[in-house]
């Protein structure tokens, strides 16, 4: 909501002396948001577990974590380039907001992807142990010594 907020601000301004900083700022603003757009539909819809070739964890950690970097670079331009109209100082807010709400997605991931890859790394050491004990009560089965002998 905040990146299209942000969007919608910056689409308001008329004129620029460089603008550069503002084209820039639309792009990143409404790159985010149609992304995170279609992120949000397949997750809203359970479309990504028709789809489980992708790890949609890593999709969503790359996704908060390129946007808020990019939603920091592009506020900092436009503040930096601002002609104090009403519009680029809300686009400037927005974008900053944006940007937090983003970093704290990504922290969430990050937690997320953590957790996910601890428990795969659990099962793999349980299924290695589980495979080992398994060939060792081989050995001491009496079927197998007679075709041993």
């Amino acid at each position: 909501v905040l990146a299209l907020i942000a969007f919608i601000c910056i689409e308001t301004i008329m004129e620029c002396s460089p603008c550069e900083g503002l084209y820039f700022f639309e792009f990143v603003s409404c790159s985010a948001l149609v992304v995170t757009g279609v992120l949000l539909l397949m997750f809203s819809l359970n479309l990504h577990t028709r789809i489980p070739q992708i790890n949609w964890n890593i999709t969503d950690l790359v996704n908060t974590g390129l946007s808020t970097f990019f939603f920091f670079i592009a506020s900092v331009v436009l503040a930096a380039l601002n002609h104090k109209t009403g519009a680029e100082i809300a686009a400037v807010i927005f974008g900053f907001l944006a940007m937090a709400v983003y970093a704290v997605n990504t922290y969430l991931a990050i937690k997320k992807w953590r957790m996910n890859s601890r428990q795969q790394n659990s099962r793999q050491a349980s299924d290695y142990i589980r495979a080992r004990t398994e060939s060792r009560e081989v050995d001491h089965r009496p079927e197998i010594q007679r075709l041993d002998a």
